[in-house]
């Protein structure tokens, strides 16, 4: 009876908590788009003495579509989530990776249900089954009806931030000709050619596990980004912290690298 009792009293405070946070956060100035770094799950598996690491990719992965939610309700526009890179790719075993495109696969599915989706990275290295996925989500995303205000799910998958910006460039060559290739190597144009390219910049990007590093997660598109860095492992982010995190991005003000 004590331990449940004990429960309750916590979950009471964590609400009056958030509702807190909540009423501290400037509504004028909230992030039109929000980027989560989904870090730690592999040191999540193994705090909890989990037998798999992909124990700790699955909860990760059931945090981040809760992160969605939480973004939906402060109506953020778009949420990119980096969830695979391409040195993932290169460096898991080959079990963890089996284990972890499952995940993923999984993710993209309850995701593209309720959300816009778009795949920020390419294709060319990804395991047959998560191309097929992402596949399938272009063709659902233009056959499902969302409303006008629905939120933009990016999912950051192959992703490297170098190759990117190189993909970028040599779209740029092969499109014009070589004498005008000086003039038409502009800012804008290599923003057109990115693979986020029509979709605005992250203003805020969060990343969770301790980590104080972007990890060639969008190096040109996060020049003007506020930063918000967490202790907390992927699976243990918790509301309070997505709050917290937007309620300092709310009353920061931004320079703009002045």
């Amino acid at each position: 009876m004590g331990g449940k009792m004990l429960r309750s009293v916590s979950e009471l405070i964590y609400k009056v908590y958030a509702r807190y946070l909540l009423g501290q956060i400037n509504l004028n100035n909230l992030p039109g788009h929000v980027a989560l770094i989904v870090d730690g799950n592999r040191r999540w598996a193994r705090k909890e003495k989990r037998d798999r690491i992909s124990d700790g990719h699955r909860a990760g992965a059931g945090k981040a579509v809760d992160f969605l939610h939480w973004c939906d309700e402060l109506d953020i526009n778009i949420v990119t989530l980096y969830l695979l890179s391409n040195d993932n790719l290169k460096n898991r075993n080959r079990q963890e990776l089996n284990d972890l495109v499952q995940v993923i696969c999984n993710l993209i599915a309850q995701v593209s249900k309720r959300w816009k989706v778009n795949h920020v990275g390419s294709c060319e290295n990804l395991p047959e089954l998560l191309g097929n996925s992402l596949e399938g989500v272009k063709s659902s995303t233009k056959t499902n009806r969302y409303s006008e205000r629905s939120m933009t799910v990016n999912l950051a998958i192959g992703y490297s931030g170098r190759a990117e910006i190189t993909e970028a460039v040599r779209k740029i060559v092969n499109t014009y000709p070589i004498g005008d290739l000086p003039e038409k190597i502009t800012e804008e144009v290599i923003s057109a050619n990115l693979y986020t390219g029509g979709l605005s910049d992250p203003d805020l990007i969060i990343r969770t596990s301790g980590e104080q590093r972007l990890s060639d997660f969008m190096p040109w598109q996060s020049t003007h980004s506020e930063f918000y860095f967490l202790e907390a492992l992927g699976p243990d982010l918790r509301k309070v912290d997505f709050l917290r995190a937007i309620r300092d991005f709310s009353i920061r003000r931004r320079s703009f690298g002045a």
